[in-house]
This record gives C-alpha cells, structure tokens and sequence, in this order.
C-alpha cells in the first residue's frame, strides 16, 4: 500500500497531451491536477538511461520547485528490430519543434533499411514509467507497457505522438484511431489500454483508492 494522495497535484509536463490525459485519469479522484508549464517551472533536462529515472528527476524537480506531490510521466516506444530505439529519445526524434508526422518517418526508414517489413519483424511496445514525489522526498514509482505492431502509412487523427503507427495487440485501430475512453479510460468505461492507463491503474490502487 503506498502514500494516499489528496489535493492539489503537479503534474510535471510541458506536453499538453499528456496534460490532458492525465487530468482525465485524476478527474474521478478529486485530484486537482495543475501543470509545470502553468506553474511556470522549468522542464529539467532528462539526462537519466531509463524511463524511470528520468520519471524521478521529473517529479522531484517539481514536487521541490512547488512545494506540492508532483506526478511525471516518461514514456516512449521500443522497437524491437530497431534495438529497442527510440526508447528513451522517443521525443527527441521529433526534434526541437516535436515534428511528429517526421519522427514516424525516420522510424519508417530505419524499420525498412533492418528489413523489417513483415508484420512479425514489426513489434513494438509502448513504455509508460509514472513517478510520484513528495516534498520530503517520499516516492512512489509504476510501470505499464503495450505491445503492438507498426504500421504503416500512419492511420487516424486522434492521439499524439507515435500513436497513428502504433496497433496495439488484439486490436484492430492505432492508438490514434480509437477514442479517449478506447484508449485510457478505467474501468467501467474502458479496459485500461494504453501504457499510461496500465501504470495509473497501478497507482491509484497504491494511493488513491481507499
């Protein structure tokens, strides 16, 4: 059992889309949610080798900065026949300006100069790494992945990120063409899909149902 959470919550993000889904994953705790970038703090650098530790130095970067819990999330996608890249520099092949529609591409390219064409050669999974941090330096770490098949052409409008080259397994949409609730939402509404939705669950069992 973890450290129940209550009140206001930094969620330590410049990302408005993680932004968003986070709040949706809160809103049914009474958790309110404010963001770094509203609070006006600095993204720290992520000079961590692993989704965790740069989810720890996010989140304590944030909860020292406010003086509130702050929550962080460091995720990306791991290709299998790419070595496991983009990993951890998921957003950087987006490059400064998060040119997305470009990052896709270059996974694109990579995936053919390996070969890997088939779908067997093309499996992949989504990472989510969420941390939890306390003023007085208590923490609280999850993890969820997705496995799924890469796509190609990308497919769908919705989501962000990787999401339109991304199928996850037993399913036949991308990320980026199912709905909020196909992808994130708990249960009732949805099953918990994505890799975020996967580690939040695991969170909000440890420290905000009750």
């Amino acid at each position: 059992m973890g450290r129940r959470l209550s009140g206001r919550l930094v969620v330590a993000t410049h990302n408005p889309g993680k932004l968003t889904e986070m709040r949706m994953l809160l809103a049914p705790h009474g958790v309110e949610a404010v963001s770094a970038a509203e609070l006006g703090l600095a993204e720290p650098e992520e000079t961590e080798t692993t989704f965790a530790g740069n989810a720890r130095l996010k989140a304590v970067a944030a909860a020292k900065a406010s003086g509130f819990p702050a929550f962080a999330d460091d995720s990306g996608l791991v290709i299998d026949a790419l070595g496991g890249a983009p990993g951890i520099h998921s957003a950087r092949w987006a490059g400064p300006e998060r040119d997305f529609e470009m990052a896709m591409e270059k996974v694109e390219e990579e995936l053919r100069k390996a070969g890997a064409r088939a779908p067997e050669r093309r499996t992949a999974r989504f990472v989510s790494a969420l941390c939890l941090a306390w003023p007085d330096g208590h923490l609280e770490e999850f993890e969820g992945t997705v496995e799924g098949t890469l796509v190609w052409p990308p497919r769908g409008a919705k989501g962000f990120g990787y999401d339109p080259i991304f199928r996850p397994e037993d399913h036949d949409k991308t990320f980026a063409e199912m709905t909020a609730d196909e992808k994130h939402a708990m249960p009732p509404k949805g099953f918990g899909l994505s890799h975020r939705a996967r580690a939040f669950l695991k969170l909000s069992r440890a420290c905000l149902e009750g």
